[in-house]
C-alpha cells in the first residue's frame, strides 16, 4: 500500500507541469495553472449583479470557508448573519434613502436601477466582531476568504464597510436587532455576494511597495 501511495504521489507531481518544484512554481505561475493564484489574480469586486439568488448550499461553504481564516489565539471572536431576503434588503434600503433625504448623502442613492444599498448584489454576509487587539485583523481575513470561495463558486462578491453606518443610528436599530448579534459585538464590515452581471478590468497594482530586506 505504502508503495502505492508513493507511486501515485508521483503520478501527480508528473502530471502537474513539473519535473522540479522550483521548476514547476516558476512553470505554473506563468501559465496560471494554479487554482489558487488562479483565483486570487482573477478576483474583481462585482458591482452589478444578476437578478438571481444564490443558492444557499453557496452561501453555506462561503462562511464555512469564512471561519476557516486564520485567527488570534484562534478565539474566533467573530459572529456571522447572512441575509438572502429580498424583501429585509429592500425595507433597510428604503429605510436609507428616507434617512438620507436633504444630506449630502442623498447623491449615493439616486441610481435609478439601485435595488438595495448593497450594490444590489442578492445575498449579505454581514461580519461582527468582538472588539479587541486582534480582531478586526481576524474579520479582514475572514472576509478575505469569503471572497475568493465565492469566485472558486463562479460567484461575484464586494467587501463593503459604508452600507454599515446606518446600522448605528435610530433609524437603523431595528434592522440591527433583526440580526440577532450576541452581547459585545459589533458589524465591522459585510460580503456583498451575487451572479456577476460584469466584467470589470483588473486595476493597477503598484508592485513597487514589494521589497526585500536584506
Amino acid at each position: 500500500m505504502k508503495k502505492l501511495c508513493i507511486a501515485m504521489c508521483a503520478m501527480i507531481m508528473a502530471t502537474s507541469c513539473c519535473n522540479s518544484p522550483k521548476e514547476c512554481n516558476k512553470e505554473c505561475c506563468e501559465q496560471e495553472c494554479n487554482p489558487v493564484i488562479e483565483t486570487i489574480m482573477s478576483r474583481r469586486s462585482i458591482r452589478k449583479y444578476k437578478d438571481q439568488a444564490v443558492p444557499r448550499e453557496l452561501l453555506d461553504k462561503i462562511a464555512e470557508c469564512g471561519i476557516n481564516a486564520p485567527n488570534g489565539m484562534n478565539a474566533q471572536q467573530w459572529e456571522v448573519r447572512i441575509v438572502d431576503n429580498p424583501e429585509w434588503l429592500k425595507s433597510v434600503t428604503e429605510a436609507q434613502v428616507k434617512a438620507a433625504a436633504g444630506t449630502p448623502m442623498e447623491k449615493m442613492f439616486s441610481d435609478p436601477d439601485m435595488k438595495n444599498a448593497f450594490r444590489n448584489a442578492p445575498a449579505v454576509i454581514f461580519i461582527a466582531h468582538k472588539p479587541g487587539m486582534c480582531t478586526q485583523i481576524d474579520c479582514g481575513l475572514m472576509a478575505g476568504n469569503m471572497v475568493l470561495a465565492a469566485k472558486s463558486l463562479g460567484l461575484g462578491s464586494i467587501c463593503m464597510m459604508g452600507p454599515l453606518g446606518f446600522f448605528s443610528r435610530p433609524e437603523g436599530e431595528p434592522f440591527l436587532k433583526s440580526l440577532n448579534l450576541s452581547d459585545g459585538y459589533q458589524l465591522l464590515l459585510c460580503v456583498g455576494v451575487g451572479y456577476a452581471d460584469e466584467e470589470p478590468e483588473a486595476r493597477p497594482r503598484n508592485k513597487d511597495v514589494i521589497k526585500y530586506v536584506e
